[in-house]
């Protein structure tokens, strides 16, 4: 079984060429300045414009308000909002509703009570992301390379769909997959050469990994 992935945090040509070449399911361009793999709508827009019909072009946002979805999603074709910040149920239906497009709500995993958080975005959010908890000095919610204990998730299942996430990279996507049973993973650090630039050869290996598994 293809274990479908997700390159999030793209922001170059070279970058979304490797991800759409090697076959990623979805690539994503992150909108919060904080970050340093933030691009502008702009930007993004340009990137998306080359990737091939079939892949999943994904948004991802902290706490954003409604003129900027609207100014992101006027700039770029998004298939995907992905909410990484605060949103509660509400603000993630609201959005949903609003701008016509499914969502993605991340929920950041240190401990079993965090899984706890998942259940009320039942309904509300089409996808689930669980990722990582940063630490309190972090700028920003994800693409920090961490790595979260996977056991959490081991024997669970859940009702809606759901990414892996949280310092992944070629070398443990297997053992990942193994414990958590995961069948679709989002990648950002693990595929970078240095922070915020992504490499093609690790992009490359990753997908070539998550294609055998």
């Amino acid at each position: 079984m293809s274990i479908a992935a997700k390159i999030c945090g793209l922001s170059t040509a070279e970058g979304v060429a490797a991800a759409a070449r090697h076959g990623a399911r979805y690539v994503g361009f992150v909108f919060y300045p904080p970050s340093r793999r933030n691009v502008t709508p702009e930007l993004a827009g340009a990137l998306a414009a080359v990737v091939p019909e079939g892949v999943t072009k994904v948004g991802l946002f902290v706490d954003a308000d409604d003129a900027s979805l609207a100014k992101a999603l006027a700039g770029a074709p998004l298939d995907l909002l992905q909410f990484h910040g605060q949103e509660s149920p509400e603000r993630v239906l609201w959005a949903k509703r609003r701008f016509g497009k499914p969502v993605m709500k991340a929920i950041p995993v240190a401990s079993p009570a965090d899984l706890d958080q998942a259940p009320r975005y039942y309904g509300a959010a089409d996808l689930l992301l669980f990722d990582a908890k940063p630490p309190k000095q972090a700028v920003a919610p994800g693409g920090n390379g961490l790595v979260f204990d996977w056991e959490l998730l081991g024997g669970r299942r859940w009702p809606v769909p759901w990414m892996l996430s949280g310092g992944l990279s070629a070398g443990n996507l297997g053992e990942a997959v193994r414990i958590t049973h995961a069948t679709a993973v989002d990648v950002s650090s693990g595929v970078e050469r240095e922070a915020g630039v992504k490499d093609p050869g690790k992009i490359a290996a990753f997908l070539a990994r998550a294609r055998e598994l």
